[in-house]
């Protein structure tokens, strides 16, 4: 993760807390880089619905159910949380709620096409409400000048922390095809180890992070759940004050759709379009880890002195590259190039994306914000997976005009990117009143 620098932290806060914060980012990928990517999106593809043609849709629809839910209640739920001071204890009913259905996806086996969706989606639900009120932690524990390297720092320690699931998962796999079993046995075996990690290393963030935020006893007297919508519906009425905040709110619409895409179908696409076997996708999701990792570290730190705009512009067109070489190649090895490029870009783009986010938000309203944020970005992975299999499911399978599709999202992010001025955002941010 790299040492943390006093001078990146706030006053107060220790370096250990900082620790603690980033094992989250480390216990939570191994659900993405196992469940979403690299095992069981395919394991449902081919395996729970025998590869029927409706099936990448199936997948996409079942995400979109989770990011929808997500969607429509994180900004109240974040709000909630600011008022009553408790994002704490929300990320650990969340935390819950997914690893015990990660744990349940174990029962899954060929044609159980219903149960797979149900614990996809909640477990998926419960994933992404974690997601965004751990990043509502940030602005708490750096500097404004810090915030980038901070954020890197998380993303590169997931990074890690998906390999590790990944890499226990990919060994027994190899184990389990040696003794000739087949997927329904090992797959349901991966998904009990994601879930391990994911709870245990979820231990040192409760150990560790503290909930710096303080009730406010006027919103607490006037019923928390009426409160909450209320300052929520404040804050889009108010939206114009914080024009460079929505600007990056329409650009993650864009290029989130575009990621998640990524997440959600890389492993069908390397399967189904290029004609990986399993144990090879495998590794090459590992290795995406690898270079996701060296990228959200080395843009963490440069993108404090480049500036979050031009880090994230810079990560947005090489996806652009990135879905140009995956669309065109037709060997293993122009899609390693792809896959190399797209780790680059995935963890300087979400690392970049998170931070500008933070120097952006109110400091009164940070969870309330990151909900917006996350809202955004819900809406994004609904577009991106469901038009991507919207497009297969039309045209027969046609992956690779799909993945032409992805491109423009990310290029149409660059566009929307243009007019966020960081400088009158955070001068926005900083004069709202506390």
């Amino acid at each position: 993760m790299g040492e943390p620098t006093p001078g990146a932290l706030n006053p107060g806060v220790r370096r250990r807390e900082v620790f603690g914060w980033a094992m989250y980012d480390f216990a939570n990928s191994g659900y993405t880089t196992v469940v979403l990517t690299a095992v069981f999106a395919a394991y449902f593809v081919g395996g729970v619905a025998g590869g029927a043609p409706w099936a990448t849709f199936a997948w996409t629809a079942a995400l979109s159910v989770a990011h929808a839910l997500v969607m429509f209640t994180m900004p109240t739920l974040g709000a909630w949380a600011d008022l009553r001071a408790n994002k704490k204890a929300l990320l650990a009913w969340t935390t819950l709620g997914c690893v015990a259905s990660t744990a349940a996806l174990a029962l899954v086996g060929p044609g159980d096409v219903a149960l797979a969706v149900l614990l996809v989606v909640l477990s998926s639900t419960c994933f992404f409400w974690g997601e965004s009120l751990i990043a509502a932690f940030l602005p708490e524990l750096a500097r404004p000048q810090a915030m980038g390297k901070v954020s890197g720092w998380g993303w590169s320690l997931g990074y890690l922390g998906g390999m590790l699931a990944l890499g226990l998962s990919l060994g027994y796999v190899l184990w389990a095809q040696g003794q000739g079993l087949p997927a329904s046995h090992f797959v349901p075996v991966t998904l009990l180890i994601t879930a391990a990690i994911f709870g245990a290393a979820s231990l040192f963030t409760f150990a560790l992070l503290r909930e710096r935020a303080r009730p406010n006893p006027q919103a607490l007297a006037q019923g928390g759940l009426a409160a909450s919508l209320q300052r929520l519906a404040r804050t889009w009425r108010q939206a114009r004050h914080y024009r460079d905040f929505m600007w990056l709110l329409a650009c993650a619409v864009a290029y989130q759709g575009g990621v998640a895409v990524v997440v959600a179908l890389a492993a069908i696409y390397a399967e189904q379009v290029i004609g990986f076997a399993q144990q090879e996708t495998m590794v090459l999701i590992f290795v995406l880890n690898i270079a996701a990792m060296a990228g959200a570290f080395g843009f963490g730190y440069g993108q404090d002195r480049l500036g979050h705009k031009l880090a994230l512009g810079l990560t947005l067109a090489g996806w652009v590259v990135t879905c140009v070489i995956a669309a065109a190649t037709t060997t293993k090895g122009g899609f390693w190039w792809a896959a190399a490029i797209a780790g680059l870009c995935m963890g300087s783009s979400q690392s970049a994306g998170r931070a500008m986010a933070g120097l952006l938000a109110p400091p009164a309203q940070r969870a309330e914000f990151y909900g917006l944020w996350t809202l955004a970005a819900r809406l994004a992975s609904i577009i991106g997976p469901l038009t991507y299999g919207g497009i297969t499911w039309a045209t027969g399978g046609d992956h690779r005009l799909a993945i032409q599709s992805t491109a423009a999202l990310f290029a149409i992010g660059l566009l929307l990117l243009w007019p966020v001025n960081m400088a009158r955002g955070e001068r926005a941010a900083a004069q709202t009143p506390q």
